[in-house]
């Protein structure tokens, strides 16, 4: 009777470990299909560049350093089966800095903007404007990814929206410092193509705007309008 006590009860415990194992491997199987099924490329991305300066009106000219930074994260939506192509949304904040030798500045009644060009007989002077943004990149995403693979190489492309919160100009030589954060003319709404290439993290990325920094009322003193326009060539990180 023992015997057959145990027989039985060996038996319940190997139907039992077979069961676990079967429904382990179902889970397992199970896990996998949910993985696929939600694979993404949501993705936090910094940003350095170089900004150049482009339609620039006879003798303004950058000088030193001009450099970006920006942070930000996208949304990624994939629209085929092996969701290796997509439409991503952003959210991020930019910093951007041109050493250049247009002076703004302005009339004593404090609401009439001047706009000119900084002399190269004046001496030593340093003389820039900078700007913090909120960015929205919209891209068209294609790339040889897979749930599991994570290395590889990708295409992006679209459009960037920007919003300028805050523009500084600065206007520095011994004895006399000019700020100008106060520009009616500047266009604080930007937009712009974007295009990114490159492999796994690393990845070159081009900005180019598509309107003007400052609208049709920025006129130098010489009478050609100012209407600038932003070339931004550099790195982009993505990371998970």
């Amino acid at each position: 009777m023992m015997n057959y006590v145990r027989f039985l009860i060996g038996l319940l415990v190997f139907v039992l470990q077979g069961w676990t194992v079967q429904a382990q491997g179902d889970i397992s199987e199970e896990q996998i299909l949910v993985v696929d099924s939600l694979y993404r490329e949501d993705q936090v991305y910094i940003g350095l560049g170089l900004d150049l300066l482009t339609n620039k009106p006879e003798g303004i000219s950058q000088n030193g350093f001009s450099g970006h930074f920006s942070v930000g994260f996208i949304r990624d939506m994939p629209f085929n089966k092996r969701r290796n192509k997509s439409i991503g949304v952003g959210l991020g904040l930019g910093v951007d800095v041109y050493n250049q030798n247009l002076f703004i500045g302005e009339e004593s009644d404090d609401t009439t903007s001047i706009y000119a060009i900084v002399p190269d007989n004046i001496g030593q002077v340093k003389n820039r404007f900078s700007y913090y943004s909120v960015q929205m990149p919209i891209q068209y995403r294609w790339r040889t990814s897979s749930a599991t693979d994570y290395t590889f190489w990708r295409i992006y492309t679209g459009i960037q929206l920007e919003y300028i919160y805050h523009f500084k100009s600065t206007f520095e030589q011994s004895g006399n410092t000019v700020n100008q954060t106060k520009i009616p003319e500047l266009n604080k709404i930007q937009y712009g193509l974007t295009f990114a290439f490159g492999y796994s993290a690393f990845n070159l990325k081009v900005y180019y705007g598509l309107n003007s920094l400052f609208n049709e009322d920025a006129i130098l003193t010489n009478g050609n309008k100012v209407d600038l326009q932003v070339l931004r060539l550099g790195l982009q990180f993505y990371f998970l």
